[in-house]
């Protein structure tokens, strides 16, 4: 659990209220402790060391027992009433002025308390369907509903305007962590482990509300299926303008329109379209995904993101980390699909404005199942967060009555109990789970003569705005096969600092060896990853911190390198890295749970 977590105070003390809405300690280590009750009862403990207030009451806790009481310690993310407690947008939207849509993203009110959140009981699991393999009825009925939703008022909780501020409220500071007790930090689902389970909410309720409005109990939104070659095009029915003389309601004219036709998603794009024949692009979009699910998600957090708990400053905290398809193919086709004539890059190149183009949603039902496919693996460390700061975390969305209904993390991880699932071809493997990177030609290879400083004769923190390049010590070398099950080796970029008003990108490789003539890709194997970011920062400070993690156990292997006793990491910025820092490098061992 974080040392910067707060946590509701359980105790016997019955004068004050019981709800963790309205108590919360912040933990703060070396700093002078007072208490403060305000009138409205909250109790703030803003600079409490947890150990030393835990044995300090009266013997409640003690220090032998504190790792025995997770449930005493949980400090969740609460999102507060959506409807009383919000404020304008901007943070991360660097043209204000010029911004193509609104920046008031708060929803409206119809009058309503919020409801816990109950599992649906239809008969029926929605299925959704692969958006390049749609039947004419299932277009024709999702372009139906999308046009339904479009034809509401904007004031109304299920209209087009209205879902799409959803994205922008969560996402670029229209809510604080004000039922936490932390009034002035604002809460951010993306860079942590809150990026799943939060869009799973968003597209459960997005998907159910599509359904009312064109009176159909199982409608089922369609995903686009980039990690397949065929689906890697934008699909077609969000193409033309028009479709039969009448507006196409899947249609949005910010997109990128270099992009659009015949195009191949580049799933590792940084700005700048790599001019690659088309095969050679697939092979690397599948090398992507089993890069972002496997190689990279090796551990829990590796894929989910890191903690994020109440009281945490998602400008300052830069500890937590981004989880690895967050930080590669997700990053990469808002990217991509946004355009660039435009001044924040609207619609998808930015999160404030993401939720007005239909593909935004196509696009995260496949996110969305990149968490289902990676727990099917079963592999080692594949597992959800067991954490009651995770567990607890919880969202308020209005549901397909016009509810608002407080949802949370625990109730998301099944996707039977929500009775939704992905169309599969049950007899295919996957084309992503033999992308492999090939292993490096041996003869391709050189031994590295010029001199690379080590870790500790580099002053941290280090400006990316040109190649760094760096020898880090490994924790073990030429593990057996038994070691390797039990714990994956992580390299671990951590402290970046980087205008979260732009969008940012660099490339990291790892044991570089090849001789002169001989170029390192995005497809090859000493390719270890790359940290993007889009534009979500802080009206108030607009650099944000985040840390990033790469898997090397088979990366090692592949660069016929697992027998070194350092690692040469190389950074490579692409765009956006002017003023973006590094705080340290390292490489750790990171023991894997059992599924």
């Amino acid at each position: 659990m974080s040392s910067s977590s707060l946590l509701p105070l359980v105790s016997s003390f019955t004068s004050l209220p019981s709800t963790n809405t309205n108590r919360a300690i912040k933990t703060q280590t070396n700093q002078a402790q007072g208490f403060r009750v305000s009138c409205n009862q909250k109790l703030v403990i803003p600079n409490v060391d947890r150990r030393n207030l835990l044995v300090g009451l009266g013997g409640l806790y003690t220090a032998t027992n504190l790792t025995s009481m997770p449930s005493a310690l949980a400090a969740p993310i609460t999102t507060p009433d959506i409807t009383s407690i919000c404020k304008d947008a901007g943070a991360g939207v660097n043209d204000k002025e010029n911004a193509v849509r609104t920046l008031k993203c708060c929803p409206p009110s119809v009058g309503k308390t919020i409801k816990d959140f109950v599992f649906p009981t239809d008969n029926k699991v929605r299925m959704r369907w692969p958006a390049h393999t749609g039947t004419k009825e299932q277009v024709d009925k999702y372009r139906a509903a999308i046009q339904a939703m479009r034809d509401l008022p904007d004031d109304h909780p299920h209209s087009f305007v209205s879902q799409a501020k959803i994205h922008c409220a969560y996402c670029n500071g229209g809510y604080t962590q004000v039922d936490s007790g932390f009034p002035d930090i604002d809460i951010q689902i993306h860079n942590s482990w809150l990026f799943f389970p939060f869009h799973r909410w968003y597209l459960y309720f997005y998907e159910r509300i599509l359904g009312k409005l064109i009176k159909d109990p199982d409608f089922a939104l369609p995903f686009w299926k980039w990690d397949e070659p065929a689906g890697m095009p934008i699909p077609e029915m969000f193409v033309p303008e028009k479709i039969d003389g009448k507006p196409n309601s899947l249609y949005d004219v910010y997109r990128d329109a270099n992009h659009i036709k015949a195009r191949i998603v580049d799933l590792d794009y940084d700005g700048k379209d790599k001019d690659i024949p088309d095969k050679q692009q697939v092979l690397c979009n599948l090398s992507t995904v089993y890069r972002d699910l496997v190689r990279n998600g090796g551990d829990t957090l590796s894929f989910f993101g890191g903690v994020y708990v109440a009281g945490d400053d998602p400008v300052a905290n830069g500890a937590q980390s981004v989880g690895s398809v967050e930080a590669g193919s997700h990053t990469a086709v808002h990217r991509w699909v946004g355009d660039p004539n435009q001044p924040n890059n609207e619609d998808m190149g930015n999160f404030y404005s993401a939720g007005y183009d239909p593909a935004f949603y196509i696009h995260h039902s496949n996110v969305d199942r990149m968490w289902k496919l990676w727990k099917e693996l079963s592999l080692p460390g594949h597992v959800d967060p067991t954490e009651t700061d995770w567990l607890n975390a919880s969202y308020v969305f209005y549901d397909e009555n016009e509810d608002l209904v407080r949802v949370y993390n625990k109730d998301s991880v099944s996707l039977d109990k929500l009775k939704y699932n992905y169309i599969e071809n049950s007899k295919e493997v996957f084309p992503w789970r033999n992308s492999r990177p090939a292993k490096r030609n041996k003869n391709l290879q050189t031994t590295t003569t010029s001199e690379v400083k080590k870790v500790d004769q580099i002053k941290f923190p280090v400006k990316l705005d040109k190649i760094l390049k760096v020898s880090v010590k490994r924790p073990a070398v030429n593990r057996s096969a038994e070691e390797k099950a039990k714990a994956n080796e992580v390299l671990v970029i951590k402290k970046i600092r980087y205008d979260s008003g732009k969008f940012v990108k660099f490339d990291v490789f790892v044991n570089d060896k090849l001789k002169d003539g001989v170029f390192t890709t995005p497809c090859d194997p000493e390719y270890a990853g790359g940290f993007a970011q889009i534009p979500h920062g802080n009206m108030k400070n607009m650099f944000m911190g985040s840390s990033a993690r790469f898997g090397l156990t088979e990366l090692l292997v592949d660069t016929n390198t697992d027998g070194d006793e350092y690692a040469t990491v190389t950074l490579v910025p692409r765009t956006g890295c002017e003023d973006l820092t590094v705080g340290n490098i390292e490489i750790i061992l990171v023991p894997v749970a059992a599924v």
